[in-house]
């Protein structure tokens, strides 16, 4: 089984790259965060799972053990596939998805496009006790802060009470305070916006 790549990127195209290790071009399927780095830098390393099956060999690549460690999760329910499993990790970070997932956050998980509620639910259930803190990356392993001021976590609160979880809630909190929000009203404001 090929488990890693080191090379040169000799050509891309809509998620996939041709990865020149060794003078040998191996074709990757990439996540979202691997085709950027490949592509932006033009020579990279690969995390990858070689997918066997009757009608061809695929190679999915990853950016970090983490990553691919998530994708094995998902590709464990039944009905995600590994191009599902791909599009979801483009979609979303590891850890994201991870909160996403540990916080039964079905809503985040069905935005994916191609992603239904049934198979969004599904995931939920059957990975929920898989995903913890040990599944994220070292650097964002640690909890999300609590917020900072009143005013954020009146403005938390007032995004769940139109339904969105607090995870979500959190970061769109943070985000319309990183662009500047300062009173409760403009920091909702921005948040709604984002969501």
């Amino acid at each position: 089984m090929i488990g890693y790549l080191k090379g040169n990127v000799l050509a891309s195209d809509a998620g996939t790259v041709l990865l020149e290790v060794g003078g040998v071009g191996y074709e990757v399927v990439c996540s979202g965060a691997l085709f950027a780095k490949l592509v932006t830098d033009g020579k990279g390393e690969a995390y990858t799972y070689l997918q066997v099956r009757d009608d061809g060999v695929t190679l999915f690549g990853f950016e970090s053990p983490e990553e691919k460690g998530m994708f094995l999760k998902l590709v464990s329910v039944s009905g995600v596939g590994p191009k599902m499993g791909i599009a979801v990790l483009s979609a979303m970070r590891v850890s994201d998805l991870a909160v996403a997932i540990a916080s039964s956050d079905v809503r985040a998980l069905s935005s994916v496009k191609g992603l239904g509620k049934k198979t969004a639910e599904r995931i939920v259930l059957e990975l929920r006790e898989k995903v913890s803190a040990a599944a994220l990356p070292a650097q964002e392993s640690v909890p999300a802060s609590a917020p900072s001021s009143d005013r954020e976590e009146d403005a938390i609160v007032g995004l769940m009470s139109l339904g969105y979880t607090r995870a979500e809630s959190m970061r769109a909190v943070r985000a319309a305070v990183e662009r500047g929000a300062a009173t409760t009203e403009e920091i909702v404001l921005s948040a709604l916006k984002s969501m």
